[in-house]
């Protein structure tokens, strides 16, 4: 089977967060901890994410907030290959975020770069953390599937969200999209010969 791995946001989720309830609903989700959810830092995060990724052997990514920017910037990184496919689900914005919470985050620049792992972005109207069209752009910009599901603020406690069920459902349409991906070596052998 496998793995699913959590990847929280700044000041990790909580009890109550719906990251939360999928750690206890499913016994083959693991959390990907750090060593400070209130100062993160994106070197120590990342190792401990590859970590987990080499011992699960390959695994889906369901990353909320600033867990969505460590996920991204897995490409280009050897780690990516273990990384069926990627839900991001609220992904902030690094100024927007850095502002709100002055001190707290030193992530560097947004990442850039397209995913080579299937991936769906899930965000909201109304997210403080990111505007619609910042959403949009990033998405384009990760080649990741978008879902706008409205006025969700967050999509964390404090806009409602508690166990979320309908969030199982974007993560069986990335898996089905994952098990229909070619392999990469032959999408770009078919490219060539066209």
């Amino acid at each position: 089977m496998t793995r699913i791995l959590i990847v929280p946001g700044l000041f990790g989720s909580g009890e109550g967060h719906w990251q939360r309830y999928w750690l206890q609903d499913h016994p083959d989700v693991r959390l990907v901890e750090q060593d400070d959810w209130d100062f993160p830092s994106i070197g120590s995060w990342m190792d401990k994410l590859e970590v987990a990724l080499e011992e699960a052997g390959e695994a889906y990514i369901v990353a909320h907030s600033l867990g969505c920017l460590l996920t991204a910037r897995l490409a280009g990184r050897p780690a990516a290959r273990r990384v069926k496919g990627a839900l991001l689900v609220a992904p902030c914005d690094i100024p927007t975020t850095e502002a709100l919470h002055a001190g707290h985050v030193s992530f560097g620049t947004m990442p850039t770069e397209a995913l080579p792992f299937p991936s769906m972005t899930v965000g909201s109207l109304n997210d403080i953390y990111m505007s619609l069209d910042r959403l949009s752009m990033f998405g384009r910009l990760w080649n990741s599937d978008v879902r706008n599901i409205g006025l969700a603020g967050h999509i964390n406690i404090a806009s409602g969200f508690g166990r979320w069920p309908s969030g199982y459902g974007f993560l069986e349409m990335l898996k089905a999209r994952s098990r229909h991906r070619r392999p990469q070596a032959f999408s770009t052998a078919i490219a060539a010969s066209i």
